[in-house]
């Protein structure tokens, strides 16, 4: 009966028939739902992606991750600490209210005052800050601490909010005095229910239900091109098999992440295109160095066996990437042996391989005194990224057969990533899209010492710490000479490859699947944009 429903809906889009139907409307199968509607909840890509259709960011970027202006219509570097930014003129909110520098000043306060944030990633950005000032009516200047070269790359991801969802006087660069923010802080409630979800976007926030849909409808004020679709629905289905079926007994117009395995069905049914784009996203595991006693990890001697540079490159030997990518991913990744793909801005041109050798990883850890291993849970999202529970089962397995006893416990990410930012774990996935594209992104937050005061180490949940590196590091990112800048950050990948305080496994590739009618432009940041499907011509 079912399998009638997809042929006829494969037939009606084959003759075009969907395509009047949704003229105006457009549903999308989401494979990770966001957590919130807050723009500076959580750096997640599902949130992100999210948010940035509701707010924008002075600076940009485009498909391939190339900066291009936002709201911003130009930066200049004025000297070493010093930025000038030039806003659009004619910008309006959602509600009609124009953009003025007061609101991009609001946001930097606001950014360091939301403790619901998970991780601070966005306070890490403005704790940087010495100063902002509006100079006129469009020109914001920012004055850093140290130089900071990479300012407008991490502009990216802050999302401007309307300074009046709350009680204020004038609106001044003075943390201490809260910024001139005379009411409470917003919450993320407040953004989840629409209160606050005023933003510049394309769109504009109509509902959101978690679990169920968020709705979001054309933004009238926008200041750029008016978006094709006057409604957007987006419906999170976690199950590749459920999202497909949705998409071919036309549920869906346009899904993300169909399984690889099923990229051959598309092709050859009528009706039904697909796009595979590269990413940046690299997905990983983590060891929890920093506790002399791990939540999840049994030994005899009751020790952390993972402070154990040995134990950590065993745990690496004894995955077979390669075995992973075409087994489990269908090829549609790339094994990996950095943070960054080859190419990228401070990667090692010939990283060393990061090889599959079972007997090896078994002496290192009879070197390191655990020749029958030991025991530990694997912890991981089972909804977030492709395949992530399946890719945990299949290095429990590999780790089994080097001696190690390995559990899995996989769960929602809306569960898993609190959980983690409690480090209640001791072996946990993670998955990181370097938006800034070059190496200082991951190290920055992942690798780091834990130094939230300066806005690094705020997800070394593992709590790895290296003096070495912090200095290489440290240098690197206030290091203004571009080839200065990138044979440090090589400097620094080298010592955490060497140390693995965290395990590279792959990067991904992105699927997104489309009726008849449509176009879809793959994104390297891995957004699902309801601005990237147009009416195929």
């Amino acid at each position: 009966m079912y399998a009638s429903c997809i042929r006829a809906a494969a037939l009606a889009a084959l003759f075009g028939l969907a395509a009047g139907a949704h003229a105006q409307s457009l549903k999308i199968g989401l494979a990770s739902e966001p957590t919130a509607m807050d723009p500076h909840y959580h750096q997640a890509t599902p949130n992100n992606a999210m948010s940035s259709q509701i707010f924008e960011t002075l600076v940009a970027q485009d498909s391939k991750m190339s900066l291009v202006p936002g709201l911003a219509a130009s930066w200049k570097t004025l000297d070493d600490t010093t930025w000038e930014f030039k806003l659009r003129e004619g910008v309006k909110f959602s509600n009609g209210q124009p953009l003025t520098p007061q609101d991009v000043i609001f946001t930097f306060c606001r950014a360091m005052n939301n403790e619901e944030s998970i991780a601070g990633s966005y306070a890490a950005v403005v704790q940087k800050f010495a100063d902002v000032q509006a100079t006129d009516a469009h020109t914001l200047r920012i004055k850093t601490l140290k130089p900071y070269p990479l300012l407008a790359n991490d502009l990216t991801r802050t999302g401007i909010l309307w300074s009046g969802i709350v009680e204020h006087g004038p609106i001044t660069f003075d943390l201490d005095q809260k910024c001139g923010v005379t009411g409470s802080w917003p919450k993320v409630a407040d953004f989840n229910s629409g209160k606050n979800a005023i933003g510049t976007g394309p769109y504009k926030f109509k509902s959101y239900v978690k679990g169920t849909s968020i709705e979001l409808e054309r933004n009238e004020n926008y200041w750029g091109d008016k978006p094709e679709w006057a409604k957007v629905t987006f419906v999170p289905v976690p199950n590749a098999g459920p999202r497909l079926t949705g998409l071919l007994a036309g549920d869906f117009d346009v899904i993300e992440s169909p399984a690889a395995r099923d990229v051959q069905r598309i092709k050859n049914t009528p009706g039904f295109g697909y796009v595979v784009t590269p990413s940046v996203r690299v997905v990983y595991f983590q060891f929890d160095v920093g506790r002399d006693a791990t939540p999840l990890v049994k030994t005899a001697d009751g020790k952390n066996p993972l402070q154990d540079v040995r134990v950590r490159r065993a745990i690496s030997m004894a995955i077979d990437r390669k075995t992973i990518v075409a087994r489990i991913m269908d090829g549609m990744a790339t094994p990996a042996n950095q943070f960054l793909p080859d190419g990228m801005f401070g990667t090692l041109p010939n990283p060393p391989e990061l090889q599959y050798d079972p007997e090896g990883a078994k002496k290192l850890l009879a070197e390191a005194g655990y020749p029958d291993g030991f025991e530990m849970t694997l912890s991981s999202t089972n909804d977030r990224y492709i395949n992530d529970g399946q890719i945990t089962q299949a290095v429990a397995q590999y780790l089994s057969r080097v001696g190690i006893k390995a559990h899995v416990d996989a769960m929602t990410r809306s569960v898993y990533f609190p959980k983690r930012a409690k480090r209640e774990f001791s072996f946990a996935m993670g998955g990181w899209s370097s938006e800034t594209g070059e190496a200082s992104s991951f190290l920055q937050y992942w690798v780091t010492s834990f130094a939230p005061e300066l806005g690094m180490g705020t997800s070394n949940y593992g709590r790895y710490s290296n003096p070495e590196l912090d200095k290489v590091f440290r240098q690197a990112v206030t290091t203004v000479d571009d080839a200065k800048r990138e044979k440090l950050l090589q400097q620094a990948l080298t010592i955490t490859l060497a140390d693995l305080p965290s395990i590279p496994l792959h990067f991904e590739s992105s699927i997104w699947a489309f009726r008849k009618g449509l176009t879809y432009e793959g994104r390297a940041d891995q957004y699902t944009l309801a601005t990237s499907v147009k009416s195929a011509p």
